[in-house]
């Protein structure tokens, strides 16, 4: 059977979907639409039922100028899945952003040449800013958003196709991607109660995405301890997110490839405040006692002798952090 005309798209939904660090599992055969997909990671997981076509310019005599829309082909209505989430999404190719929308407004007969439109303010709004949304004139909130964001939106979508009914809580939602800085737990206690866990969790997502972004690109996407790219590098905190003091500046992160990036959470490598890779020699010798050290010998002689750094020095790891982060990690009795 020749390659689905849809399947490019499809990639790019499993593309984003790994990029957050999920796994994907189809649960129908790819080369039909719409695709049918279960994505996972270590705690949660969702089925998912996904109707998608790119979003074209829909400007014309009798639209608006900044129109973009879906023009519906190869299904003559929508139908929910039981057990699965129902989404309907559009692609813009130019900004690689996502538009969703929602599937309760066009539940039904579809009519004559069907289409669902947003416009571009929001589409290039969710490029900037990873996250945007736009009120139609029939009150539903088409939701732009960059690819990044594809895990969050699966998880929250009821909810926030359902802001057009609040317009505080919208203007709350609005508020998230462009002022990030000024969001805060009094803020969002302000919402609705069915809304907040909805705004709290984009609240988190634009500021983890920030500091991702902010650090990946200080380190060229390469892990600090080896130098690995291959889209296998993670943005870690020095100072861990649960210390009171850790912060989202990209002088308390540090680009590390998966491997490193557990192994410096586990404490069996660090830096010193020259910027020095060390192992953890105690830990390292009780893995030997009970026989767990396999590897142990490559793992230390692969190591760089200090990290790569970054360009610009006000994106370095900030001394005071590395000072005490491994003062909690209990680093100090090793050197």
């Amino acid at each position: 059977m020749p390659r689905h005309q849809k399947y490019n798209l499809l990639e790019k939904i499993v593309s984003s979907i790994n990029g957050d660090g999920w796994e994907v599992f189809y649960l129908s055969d790819p080369k039909y639409h719409p695709f049918r997909l279960k994505v996972y990671n270590a705690t949660e997981s969702y089925n998912i039922k996904i109707y998608v076509w790119r979003l074209t310019h829909g400007g014309g005599a009798a639209r608006p100028s900044d129109e973009y829309r879906i023009q519906i082909t190869g299904v003559e209505q929508f139908e929910k899945e039981i057990g699965a989430k129902t989404i309907i999404l559009g692609w813009w190719d130019e900004g690689n952003v996502f538009a969703g929308f929602d599937i309760n407004k066009h539940l039904g007969q579809l009519g004559f040449s069907p289409s669902i439109q947003i416009r571009e303010a929001a589409l290039r709004k969710a490029y900037i800013d990873g996250f945007a949304t736009w009120t139609k004139e029939s009150k539903e909130i088409a939701v732009a958003f960059r690819e990044d964001f594809f895990v969050e939106y699966i998880k929250n979508f009821e909810t926030l196709h359902s802001f057009g009914e609040s317009k505080k809580d919208l203007e709350i939602l609005e508020d998230i991607a462009s002022k990030p800085g000024f969001i805060n737990d009094h803020l969002i206690q302000k919402a609705s109660a069915s809304r907040r866990i909805a705004i709290s969790n984009i609240s988190k997502k634009v500021r983890d995405n920030g500091f991702k972004a902010r650090v990946l690109s200080a380190y060229s996407n390469k892990c600090a301890f080896c130098g690995l790219q291959l889209k296998l590098v993670d943005a870690a905190h020095i100072l861990p997110v649960s210390y009171e003091k850790s912060t989202d500046e990209t002088c308390n992160g540090i680009a590390l490839c998966a491997l490193h990036h557990r192994a410096f959470d586990r404490s069996l490598i660090t830096i010193t405040e020259e910027y020095k890779i060390v192992h953890h020699h105690k830990k390292i010798e009780k893995l030997v006692e009970i026989k767990l050290a396999g590897g142990a010998e490559d793992f230390v002689k692969y190591l760089r002798p200090y990290i790569i750094l970054p360009a610009a020095i006000n994106d370095r790891p900030h001394v005071e952090n590395i000072k005490q982060a491994n003062i909690i990690r209990g680093w100090e009795l090793n050197f």
